[in-house]
């Protein structure tokens, strides 16, 4: 589990795509030396596990369901990622829960000072993002939604896109600075709104939503 509060950011090394799968390096400094074969590591929002290590760089291996999911296989050597490790139990919850189980790519629509002349290190910052269909059910203003794998609160929602209000340090301890209008961005919906549709959908149905059912759904 991730809370979404970005540790720090990395850049891409040439993806090598293999038989069944792609492999991506990330060059990871701070991050790498922290790992252990097997561990986890969320790259923009997308739970990937170390496969190799060679500080700084970070190996894991892209399935095609990731990517045919996440942005992961449309970036290009020296993207900027952001990076989290897993949450340790009992640790503080800075953001909220998010698992790194990307639901789709959004588009960014736009990125703007909230005050245009001012220092763009003193001013909020307004984020579009345009969220996929699969989505759009779970978005509720003043809701939760993690974009690239920053925890963040909707502040507008018109049922397509969201609008986001960014903070100064998290424009620059992310890679929302160096991303551009058009650009893919990973979406995860909260998790906790996600069970309770589920659940609520199942009820009117009629069906039991059991713990078994959760844990075989990735709850």
């Amino acid at each position: 589990m991730f809370t979404g509060i970005i540790e720090r950011t990395g850049t891409v090394a040439p993806l090598e795509p293999r038989s069944g799968m792609t492999r991506i390096a990330i060059s990871a400094p701070g991050i790498a030396e922290r790992l252990r074969l097997g561990d986890s590591v969320a790259v923009s929002g997308t739970c990937l596990t170390a496969v190799e290590l060679a500080p700084p760089l970070v190996y894991a291996d892209l399935a095609a369901e990731t990517l045919a999911r996440t942005s992961l296989g449309l970036l290009r050597t020296g993207s900027v990622v952001n990076l989290e490790l897993p949450t340790p139990a009992g640790a503080p919850l800075g953001g909220h829960v998010v698992q790194g189980h990307v639901d789709g790519r959004g588009e960014m629509l736009s990125f703007e000072p909230v005050v245009r002349d001012a220092d763009p290190e003193e001013t909020d910052w307004w984020l579009r993002v345009r969220v996929p269909d699969n989505t759009r059910a779970f978005m509720v203003e003043k809701g939760s939604i993690a974009i690239e794998g920053i925890s963040l609160t909707i502040a507008a929602w018109d049922g397509e896109v969201v609008g986001v209000a960014i903070l100064p340090h998290t424009r620059k301890a992310t890679n929302l600075s160096v991303l551009r209008p058009g650009d893919p961005v990973n979406i995860e919906a909260d998790v906790m709104l996600k069970l309770a549709v589920e659940r609520e959908q199942a009820t009117a149905n009629g069906f039991e939503v059991t713990l078994e059912y959760l844990l075989a759904n990735g709850y």
